[in-house]
């Protein structure tokens, strides 16, 4: 599959993107495979798929809720930027704030912000523990099990909701979460193959944990 092929997939998916953000999508391949030459933060077998395994996964969330302008969402582990940047450019009204321990995928993060012109996205290197700001969601992709995660954030969600799905976590995970998620009862699970028409996602998931359970 060529990448325009795959840049085809997400203009299906999201048929209302504006020109801008069309080219900041399409500019996000060149941009990372530039980078990963110089930083590996994409494993050499995914750069290729990049819209399917990145760009498109991280789009899942957004099949499952549409972040409000004035929203703010922290990304957790964001590593080179997913799934924070594909949902900053989808949803350029909503504020984004992307996190991870590792300096140079920072680096990166900031270095593809700035080539893409985004302005409703800031990238630091620092632990989940020690943000002291509040958000509407925290987003993340499988950084860790359900239970450590909720006790990195618990302290940082915003009890006022403005969305149709209450305040909280959108995970992204594969395969069977049950085990990680029986302390969770008000969990929902999203299978993400029922929007996307891939192999890939047959067993990959959002899952959603409001704000108000405890842990």
């Amino acid at each position: 599959m060529s990448k325009s092929t795959k840049m085809e997939e997400i203009l299906k998916q999201f048929p209302n993107l504006t020109d801008n953000q069309i080219q900041q999508f399409k500019k996000l391949q060149s941009l990372y495979e530039d980078w990963n030459s110089k930083i590996n933060v994409i494993s050499r077998k995914d750069i290729d798929e990049l819209y399917t395994r990145h760009v498109l996964h991280s789009l899942g969330i957004a099949k499952i809720l549409e972040f409000k302008p004035g929203s703010k969402i922290m990304d957790v582990g964001t590593g080179g930027g997913f799934p924070s940047i594909p949902l900053a450019i989808l949803f350029p009204e909503a504020n984004f704030y992307a996190i991870d321990i590792i300096a140079k995928k920072i680096k990166v993060v900031n270095e593809v912000i700035k080539a893409l012109g985004l302005k409703n996205i800031k990238a630091e290197q620092k632990r989940a523990e020690i943000v002291n700001h509040e958000f509407d969601f925290i987003v993340s992709r499988a950084v860790t099990n359900m239970p450590d995660f909720v006790s990195w954030i618990k302290n940082k969600i915003k009890s006022n909701s403005k969305h149709e799905l209450q305040n909280g976590i959108l995970y992204l995970k594969g395969g069977d979460l049950s085990e990680e998620l029986k302390d969770f009862p008000k969990a929902t699970e999203y299978n993400i193959s029922e929007f996307f028409d891939n192999e890939f996602f047959e067993t990959k998931k959002v899952v959603h944990v409001p704000l108000k359970f405890k842990a």
